[in-house]
């Protein structure tokens, strides 16, 4: 009963793709291993090799040259994302920003509403 259970409660395939937006092509450990020289030029044309033991992924095979494109987008966006911080960082330790924050902690709720219903009007405006 117990074996049952736990294979009820399988997590499903993840979500992902090759550079081109395909799907990876699914297999069983025992094929794959049976398969392994038609896997590995399937994998050289680009694709990508979901292997699954009981139906439940475990191993994710693909070419060096998709990994090192998908690892390094990851590192891409993760550089570009340091960037963004870093720069509002910067915005945001100004004298000017300071003063702009401690004005903003200081003001009674109706500054503060008629601060942002002007603020909301300039967006429109632009």
């Amino acid at each position: 009963m117990a074996i049952q259970r736990s294979r009820l409660r399988q997590s499903p395939a993840p979500a992902i793709r090759n550079r081109r937006g395909e799907a990876p092509v699914k297999i069983s450990a025992t094929d794959a291993k049976n398969r392994l020289g038609n896997l590995l030029d399937a994998v050289l044309q680009g694709g990508i090799v979901l292997i699954t033991k009981h139906e439940t992924p475990r191993a994710v095979l693909l070419s060096m040259e998709e990994y090192t494109a998908l690892s390094g987008a990851s590192q891409t966006r993760l550089d570009t994302l340091n960037g963004e911080f870093d720069a509002l960082l910067g915005r945001m330790q100004t004298a000017k920003a300071r003063a702009g924050a401690r004005a903003a902690f200081n003001a009674s709720p109706e500054q503060l509403g008629k601060t942002a219903v002007a603020a909301a009007r300039r967006r429109v405006r632009t």
